[in-house]
């Protein structure tokens, strides 16, 4: 074996190595999405000012068989069947879930570097990001957000209102009603 084809294999083994816990590396920003270009349903029921972002899933999709029934049964006058019926089987398939999770988010997230330093300290605070406070939303800010608002949802690295909330960092709309 050749010392390049060697160099070459030992590379390929070390290369997963260096992908940071969790997979490759994420340079993505978040997905913010003003109300006026979210989707109609969610239009209708925020605020103007809100912004969106959502996680996708894979679909539902539900397999639906149906037999149909194309030429009925021949039966005698004596009451026996003299020529079975026939029958046509029709799949379809219809998507029960197309995956989409829109949430709200603080739209500050992608626009003031003193709000995401101040969400780095909140997760610090609590034990979920370990980085510098640097006011990028970086990947291991997304990882902290993410394993922060796992368990109550979404499952996103973008962060949502609701876990913005919980750590404080928006205020919580008060009830009038009362």
């Amino acid at each position: 074996m050749s010392h390049r084809i060697f160099t070459a294999l030992i590379a390929l083994c070390l290369a997963p190595s260096c992908a940071p816990p969790g997979g490759a590396l994420d340079t993505t920003e978040p997905s913010i999405i003003p109300a006026a270009k979210a989707p109609a349903e969610l239009r209708a029921q925020a605020n103007p000012d809100a912004c969106w972002s959502k996680t996708t899933r894979p679909a539902v999709i539900e397999t639906i068989t149906e037999r149909l029934l194309i030429q009925p049964a021949q039966i005698s006058s004596a009451g026996t069947i003299t020529q079975p019926p026939i029958y046509r089987t029709r799949t379809r398939q219809r998507i029960v879930d197309d995956g989409n999770r829109w949430f709200e988010i603080p739209c500050a997230l992608g626009q003031d570097p003193a709000f995401i330093a101040t969400l780095q300290r909140a997760l610090a605070a609590r034990g979920y990001y370990d980085g510098p406070i640097s006011g990028t939303y970086d990947a291991p800010t997304r990882a902290a957000v993410r394993a922060y608002q796992r368990p109550q949802g979404p499952d996103s690295g973008v962060l949502s209102i609701d876990a913005a909330r919980t750590l404080g960092l928006v205020a919580v709309p008060r009830d009038d009603s009362t």
